[in-house]
């Protein structure tokens, strides 16, 4: 290796050419890094005080260790951000400037056979910076004048406008701008292809993954290492093709959470999405992946990838899984991800038919739509899709998918049709994120025909408006505020229309009547709402109920034979059940007092914790244990789940048990009622630390 200072204008009049390997990400810089850019630059070139401005490093690859003395392409290992805004900034002060000269060397012709070009050179080797795949045609285009492609790099034409703009601000005083770019500054580091090890040099300099996305490291990791034509040959065979897939946007803002989902089906475990890189290249040289050839991993993650694009991206080709996806996409439920993903791995094998894998998809939307509706906590699904993997039966596939749903229990249940039919009647739907799924899928159930909540708005037939008219409140009755807050946001009173600005507050016999008024109206869900004579309590209610119990049909439940589910429940390791009669002390005497307001107070912390009686101890779990409680005679000992050194206990209280084979690492007692309020501040910051650290 060998590093020197060098001033950027410099170094790029004097270097051939600069390659970005393919296996680098695309240019990824936005506005902000842009602007910061450009001001750094109108300051430095303002101020006679400042001699030089330093941007960093370029770092790149040559074949012997002079500098920038072979015509050889020098491959860039890091630098390319700055490199290609960089040459965004001169091309577009290129073609500002034209043929006059503000500063001395920044005519429009120097500027770009300087920095831009290499004016004796044809083809590829004409341009002083080739990007990758994704971005060359473009900044060809921007350097040569020429028009964008079809398929533009979205940041470079981007970035281009916000210079072309800057720069046409400055209404012809272009001398800051020049004297600016002069002092620029960069760290010029070679290296020597046969003694250097770029891939570690790269790891070590993008160590705070600040700069690049995990999957960024992941594909240089994978690539790298390898002699260019395999490079290029994995990379346009496999890689490219998921760049494509994905999509400029959804490349930069959705593979690491592929990258993780992936993992997360491979390995068994999930990964912190920030630890993604890190995990791969675990997975990477386990067995019995280490001793697979590099094209082998490469080609898996393609077939994976583009199941994911099919699944979250809308590419499904089949219109029923595609519309099965998309309905699951509105419930936001990344964590059923990597299930999906097993389950469409199984259906391209032929181990799980068309049939029920859509069935199985429709069970997991109506799964978490029923909680969602019931209020259940969604903290616990990431385990919950990874119990439901592991538990399939492939030779009963769609049968073992029921079974396991309709054996979950407590804050991980399947909701029954009583408890959804009682929710749902009384749920403030309104209020909710899903309020546009849930009234497209009541009026698209069954129907070929569908109808989109684009092109309407959602309705509530008693209006919103507190200061009812005398029309509303007559027909609403004596308690009509009552009546006003109890059914206002919930199913029986919303609807769809297209018609809500003429609606307005109107009475319910306008709104019924007028043209396009609800006796017109298409839409099933406004459908027999013609005949209704007042809107009152009771008509909320039954056009509820009657919403509700197709949302039974819409949403519907696992269904299996007693016998069979049985026969899955008897599988299950069975375990001895505990109560709190198992636990004398708890049933009387002093500690059993200080138990009931204990446990009072700890169920109260959110509708999230369940309370298990086991053996030897009581636990108290949010996604897991955040207290367990040990009974004693006199006094319960306590042990909470966080890292001692992270406890804020400023009477010195607890104690470390750490090593001692405990859910936790915090000790403390309690033996008096009066000491509940300080014990209960110990034992939030333990809930607390959970609950923010679990995922939907």
């Amino acid at each position: 290796m060998k590093a020197t200072e060098a001033k950027l204008l410099t170094f790029l009049k004097k270097s051939p050419q600069f390659v970005i390997p393919i296996y680098q990400r695309t240019y990824s810089w936005t506005i902000t890094e842009c602007q910061q850019l450009w001001d750094d630059i109108v300051r430095a070139g303002a101020r006679d005080d400042v001699s030089v401005h330093f941007i960093g490093s370029i770092v790149y690859v040559e074949e012997g260790l002079s500098q920038v003395t072979s015509h050889a392409p020098l491959l860039v290992i890091d630098g390319q951000q700055r490199l290609t805004t960089l040459t965004i900034v001169l091309a577009n002060l290129a073609r500002a400037v034209g043929d006059d000269e503000p500063v001395d060397g920044f005519s429009g012709r120097k500027i770009t056979n300087y920095y831009l070009l290499n004016p004796e050179e044809r083809g590829d080797r004409r341009y002083k910076l080739l990007l990758t795949q994704t971005d060359r045609p473009s900044l060809i285009a921007l350097v040569d004048g020429a028009p964008a492609p079809s398929d533009a790099s979205l940041r470079v034409m981007e970035n281009s406008e916000f210079f072309r703009k800057r720069i046409e601000e400055c209404a012809g005083d272009f001398g800051p701008v020049c004297k600016g770019l002069a002092k620029l500054v960069i760290v010029d580091i070679a290296l020597s292809r046969d003694h250097d090890n770029p891939q570690l040099i790269f790891e070590s300099m993008n160590s705070t993954g600040k700069e690049l996305s995990q999957a960024d490291l992941i594909r240089n990791f994978v690539l790298m290492g390898l002699e260019p034509r395999l490079q290029t040959e994995l990379y346009e065979q496999y890689w490219h093709p998921m760049e494509r897939a994905f999509g400029q946007r959804a490349y930069s803002s959705m593979f690491d959470g592929f990258m993780r989902h992936y993992l997360t089906v491979k390995t068994g475990e999930i990964p912190n999405l920030g630890d993604v890189y890190a995990a791969f290249k675990a997975y990477a040289m386990s067995a019995p992946v280490a001793h697979e050839k590099v094209e082998v991993l490469v080609a898996d993650l393609n077939r994976w990838a583009l199941r994911f694009c099919r699944i979250a991206l809308g590419q499904e080709p089949d219109r029923d899984l595609r519309e099965a996806f998309h309905d699951l996409r509105e419930l936001k439920v990344d964590v059923a991800y990597p299930f999906l993903l097993e389950l469409y791995a199984d259906y391209d094998a032929g181990r799980l038919t068309r049939h029920d894998f859509l069935q199985a998809i429709r069970l997991l939307e109506a799964y978490v739509f029923r909680r969602a509706i019931c209020a259940i906590p969604t903290n616990s699904l990431n385990k919950t899709f990874a119990n439901l993997a592991r538990g399939v039966r492939k030779e009963r596939y769609l049968e073992s998918i029921k079974a396991h749903l309709l054996l979950l229990r407590s804050y991980r249940r399947f909701p029954d049709d009583v408890e959804f039919r009682r929710c749902f009647l009384t749920r403030e739907l309104y209020l909710q994120k899903v309020r546009s799924y849930t009234l497209r899928k009541l009026e698209n159930h069954q129907r070929k025909e569908r109808v989109g909540p684009e092109e309407y708005t959602i309705e509530h037939i008693l209006p919103q408006n507190e200061n009812l008219s005398v029309a509303w409140r007559e027909s609403l009755g004596q308690d009509w505020q009552v009546i006003h807050q109890k059914w206002l946001h919930t199913i029986g009173n919303l609807t769809l229309t297209g018609y809500n600005t003429e609606y307005s507050d109107r009475p319910f016999p306008e709104k019924r009547d007028m043209p396009g008024g609800f006796r017109e109206s298409p839409l099933r869900l406004n459908a027999g709402l013609g005949q209704v004579e007042v809107w009152n309590e009771d008509a909320i209610t039954h056009r509820g109920e009657q919403l509700v119990e197709k949302g039974v049909l819409v949403w519907a439940a696992p269904h299996l034979s007693p016998e069979v589910l049985e026969e899955y429940r008897a599988t299950r390791t069975r375990e001895v059940t505990y109560t709190i009669d198992d636990h004398h002390s708890l049933v009387s005497g002093k500690a059993a007092a200080l138990f009931e307001a204990f446990r009072r107070e700890v169920l109260e912390l959110g509708s999230c914790v369940s309370e298990e009686f086991l053996k030897y101890y009581v636990a108290y779990k949010a996604e897991t244990n955040f207290v367990d409680v040990y009974p004693q005679a006199s006094r319960l000992r306590l042990i909470l789940n966080l890292p001692f050194e992270e406890l804020d206990d400023p009477e010195n209280r607890c104690a470390n048990v750490a090593g001692y084979r405990l859910n936790g690492e915090v000790k403390v007692h309690i033996a008096e009622l009066n000491e509940l309020p300080y014990v209960m501040g110990l034992i939030r910051q333990s809930f607390e630390r959970q609950v923010g650290g679990m995922e939907a």
